[in-house]
């Protein structure tokens, strides 16, 4: 089963990302220190895309 768009959102910010705000269902996610970012759309109960997943954990990886 997919994880939530929740669960992704609460795992960024758990490594640090800051929530930059965004436009409609779009959420725009910076780390401060290391200045990655990585943009997350869909409501908050949905369930992620594959892509999504990716591209969440290569953003994880890259402030490592």
């Amino acid at each position: 089963m997919p994880p939530k768009i929740r669960e992704l959102i609460e795992i960024l910010e758990a490594a640090g990302f800051k929530n930059n705000g965004g436009k409609g269902s779009h959420r725009n996610y910076k780390h401060p220190s290391v200045g990655t970012a990585v943009t997350i759309s869909g409501k908050l109960g949905d369930d992620a895309h594959r892509y999504q997943e990716k591209l969440v954990k290569k953003k994880l990886e890259e402030i490592k």
